[in-house]
């Protein structure tokens, strides 16, 4: 059975980051809420998020990349192997969100977009909190010069998110990115649970570190958050 791994930051709301062992289908949402449905999209790295009021009806889901809902009886779940899984909530308000969060999407708004349909739904700003689980850390995560002056030529502050790597390449720190992308939406608090996918192998599921050993790369773990009651 997969580790549940939890934020302190979401204490009180029910939640979980999964770990990548266990079985390979999707969880049981009941780890999360007992009777609640499993409510998910199709994931496309883009910055659309979906308010959730029922699950789906048929096998078609939106293509989103964000999720956000104030009904109890719903666990929203993102997938991830690298990307950033965020999960916030606003507990006064029971409203919560969940986000995949790779650079693509943090880099198009999926972030602000996910704590903007929260506060349409009656979250206040100030108080949404959000947790960002696994992901792929700086240390792990070359990228070329493009993918470097894009992101600087965007926001010159982006730069401090840069390390110096390889001859052209750089470190990146996507968690950081997050973060900083996060704390533009002014929300009340941000916690990181600072593991990453790449080098913690016994636990999660890495697609670039799949993608470097030739091994298949579709293995994912699942990010999930419910309603607080």
């Amino acid at each position: 059975m997969r580790e549940i791994l939890r934020a302190e930051a979401l204490a009180g709301v029910p939640h979980g980051f999964l770990t990548g062992l266990g079985h390979e289908g999707e969880p049981d949402p009941a780890r999360i809420v007992a009777g609640a449905e499993l409510v998910r999209v199709k994931q496309v790295h883009s910055p659309r998020v979906v308010f959730v009021e029922a699950p789906f009806a048929g096998d078609e889901l939106p293509e989103a990349d964000a999720l956000v809902t104030d009904r109890p009886g719903l666990v929203l779940g993102v997938v991830t192997a690298d990307c950033a899984p965020v999960l916030l909530a606003d507990r006064a308000a029971g409203v919560v969100g969940a986000a995949h969060a790779g650079w693509r999407g943090a880099f198009g708004g999926v972030l602000e977009a996910t704590v903007a349909a929260m506060i349409e739904a009656g979250a206040t700003r100030e108080t949404i909190v959000a947790a960002i689980g696994p992901t792929i850390a700086q240390a792990s995560y070359e990228v070329d010069q493009a993918f470097h002056d894009r992101l600087v030529e965007h926001d010159a502050d982006n730069a401090a998110l840069f390390a110096p790597g390889a001859p052209a390449h750089h470190q990146f720190d996507l968690p950081a990115y997050v973060r900083r992308r996060l704390e533009s939406a002014g929300i009340g608090r941000i916690d990181d649970l600072a593991r990453d996918t790449y080098t913690e192998e016994q636990l999660f599921h890495s697609f670039r570190r799949a993608t470097h050993r030739g091994e298949p790369t579709y293995g994912r773990q699942f990010s999930l958050i419910a309603c607080p009651t």
